[in-house]
């Protein structure tokens, strides 16, 4: 069974940068996709980033887009979140997740939370002068 180990976060002021990282343990990460979720106080769990884990189109949520990046590493498990230009607003708990499915067609479904499978253990990022 594969669980999911999160590393990095922390406190950060604004302008900087961190980088999350996931890693597969137990089992070989054979989730569709590797994705990572954000959840604020009092808010709903929130999109930022997706890969296919064996390669495919990336997706960003709106308030990642231009700032993040995610990545994986196939050969130790792996997966990153690089996030570039931190805001106050991106304050919150982070979330990875493997799940997500992709049919022949060639439509894929990865970028809500309903779709995975497992999550890690979150992460807290604090974006603050």
């Amino acid at each position: 069974q594969v669980e999911l180990l999160q590393s990095g976060g922390g406190l950060v002021q604004p302008g900087g940068s961190l980088r999350l990282s996931c890693v597969a343990s137990g089992d070989t990460f054979t989730f569709y996709a590797m994705g990572w979720f954000r959840q604020a106080p009092g808010k709903e769990r929130e999109f930022v980033a997706g890969i296919p884990w064996s390669g495919g189109q990336i997706r960003y949520g709106p308030s990642a887009k231009g700032r993040f990046t995610i990545s994986r590493d196939k050969a130790t498990n792996t997966g990153y979140l690089q996030m570039n230009n931190l805001e106050l607003e991106d304050t919150a708990v982070y979330y990875c997740g493997g799940g997500g499915k992709a049919y022949q067609s060639g439509v894929s479904y990865f970028t809500l939370e309903h779709e995975y499978d497992v999550w890690g253990q979150g992460t807290q990022v604090t974006v603050s002068s």
